[in-house]
């Protein structure tokens, strides 16, 4: 029954995906944070389709910790799930993204279309700095920049490495940081099919002024809060 709900949600996220995709498309001309608000009904759509065929849902702790300005998200990844939840949880926003993402059919002409700052893993200290001037002109527009430290999708019960470039834009931008923590992946693992019924939980940190703080001293405040809560929300799962 499970892999007949996912084969159903999946049927329908591509028909939502043709449709926002274009849409997104079309109506890049306009301007950044309103383009941003409407694309997102692709996400509203996902989580709706998802709880109704998968019966997976989710509650939010800590949203009242979500200020009214721009910031830096700095949160857990271990799933597909927090790229689209995310845009239902938090303000207009964009993502640091592999560049590669960019050339999927749809999907990628709408990350180009919302001016994702896509970048080369590979390349360094370039890779810095393509972040950092992308990043504080997204920021500048409105929009909050989403970045996940670990880089890729880590196994619930694991952490990866928290790389710099997250702390070295909100630093070198003077933007304010959000924490998120979630457990997302004990129920839509890593290139899972099957997504599993049940309530997924996102607890959001309260906001980390960079004043006085180097890139790394934030990173392992980042870290080490996002670390500390993961134990506390596996106990839901």
């Amino acid at each position: 029954m499970q892999w007949l709900r996912a084969t159903i949600f999946n049927l329908g996220m591509v028909l939502n995906t043709i449709v926002f995709s274009s849409l997104t498309v079309l109506l890049a001309p306009l301007p950044a944070v309103l383009h941003s608000r409407i694309a997102s009904g692709w996400a509203y759509v996902a989580m709706g389709w998802l709880a109704l065929t998968c019966g997976l849902r989710y509650r939010v702790i800590g949203a009242e910790n979500i200020p009214e300005h721009a910031c830096v998200i700095l949160s857990k990844h271990q799933s597909a799930w927090e790229t689209i939840a995310f845009q239902v949880i938090f303000p207009p926003q964009v993502w640091v993204m592999k560049r590669s993402l960019m050339w999927i059919p749809f999907l990628g002409w709408a990350f180009a279309a919302l001016r994702v700052i896509a970048i080369n893993r590979s390349a360094g200290r370039e890779a810095l700095k393509q972040l950092l001037a992308q990043g504080k002109k997204r920021l500048a527009k409105g929009l909050w920049v989403v970045i996940f430290p670990e880089g890729t999708r880590i196994a619930p019960g694991h952490k990866g490495k928290y790389h710099i470039g997250g702390a070295w834009l909100a630093v070198h931008s003077q933007a304010t940081v959000i924490p998120v923590a979630h457990n997302a992946g004990e129920f839509w693992r890593r290139n899972a099919y099957i997504k599993t019924p049940g309530v997924i939980t996102v607890s959001i940190g309260k906001p980390i002024s960079t004043a006085g703080k180097t890139p790394e001293q934030l990173n392992q405040l980042v870290e080490q809060w996002i670390e500390g809560e993961m134990p506390k929300l596996n106990q839901l799962s």
